[in-house]
């Protein structure tokens, strides 16, 4: 079969496929393809690896009579139109779990480096502005049994929490649309409506999925609900934060400070003015950027093509109803 993967996988994803007999044609370029070319190597292709964040829309799906599966080597598939895929006849999967525990030390990262100001602390030494000690300058905050609360919380977010507990005796509250059991068993979860996770949480970290429902879910009005002195980490995707009404509820005080690996658009601007806060914290989006993490992923999004090729169900498989 031929196989075509949108960006350069690990290795490890690759062998798997080739060492089962297949064609395999890699766009082995940091530039993401157009749409246009997207659909041209649809075209030529069986089944498709998507290594990046290329966008599958319903014009790539009818265009591409020919594909019959498409693999992400993501946990988030808002850059897929599954109601499209569906209606053409083509499986969807992710790679969930694999990646859990290493975003969740980028989420615990950001909050300790947020609390801390240490992404700001560092370009003063760059700037020569490291003068000596000084008792009253850029102080940060302590973590020690403050309340985290989670928006979605999943598996991410309870490996997260689970670190936050031990670590930091912090108390869990959370919003789900459903209950997380077992997070309230295992750290003493506690679920919470919105309104009441905005306004305890000494941080808030995003870990739910961008859907029409959470887009922007946090903006202007939801950063006045918060503590003024209350930290925001956003490891899901940016699309769920107005990064505009966020510069402005830092700037104005209404929040103390924020943490980001994920940002609308990607990549971000150089001159984002969020980049210059003080109390911000911003990574380029490498929740999952460990070796063995990684590797994990393509793996798991070769197996996932392997199976659909021997006309199994993808093991991870985002629109199920494709097969009824």
């Amino acid at each position: 079969m031929k196989i075509f993967i949108t960006k350069r996988i690990p290795q490890k994803g690759i062998d798997l496929l080739t060492a089962a007999g297949h064609e395999v044609a890699i766009h082995d370029s940091s530039t993401p393809l157009s749409p246009t070319d997207l659909i041209q190597a649809g075209q030529q292709a069986d089944y498709i690896l998507n290594g990046g964040m290329q966008k599958f829309d319903e014009e790539f799906f009818e265009n591409c009579p020919n594909l019959k599966a498409l693999s992400l080597m993501s946990v988030g598939h808002d850059n897929v139109d599954i109601p499209a895929a569906t209606k053409y006849g083509i499986p969807v999967s992710n790679t969930p779990g694999v990646l859990s525990g290493a975003t969740a030390d980028v989420a615990f990262l950001l909050m300790l480096a947020v609390s801390r100001k240490a992404f700001f602390n560092h370009k003063q030494i760059l700037q020569g502005q490291w003068k000596g000690f000084d008792p009253t300058a850029h102080l940060g905050i302590e973590l020690n049994n403050k309340t985290l609360g989670i928006y979605g919380l999943g598996r991410i977010g309870f490996e997260f929490a689970r670190k936050a507990r031990a670590a930091y005796n912090m108390e869990i509250i959370y919003y789900n649309r459903g209950r997380n059991l077992e997070a309230e068993r295992i750290l003493g979860a506690r679920y919470v409506n919105f309104d009441d996770l905005l306004t305890q949480s000494d941080v808030l970290s995003i870990h739910a999925a961008l859907t029409s429902e959470t887009s922007n879910r946090f903006n202007l009005d939801t950063f006045k609900r918060m503590k003024n002195s209350a930290i925001l980490i956003n490891t899901a995707r940016g699309g769920l934060v107005q990064e505009d009404d966020l510069a402005s509820a830092l700037r104005l005080g209404e929040l103390w400070g924020a943490g980001l690996d994920v940002t609308n658009p990607e990549p971000m601007a150089a001159d984002n003015p969020l980049l210059n806060l003080e109390n911000v914290c911003i990574l380029p989006h490498i929740g999952s950027a460990t070796v063995e993490t990684r590797d994990n992923m393509a793996l798991m999004a070769a197996s996932n093509l392997l199976a659909a090729i021997k006309g199994e169900k993808m093991p991870q498989i985002i629109n199920p109803e494709v097969y009824t």
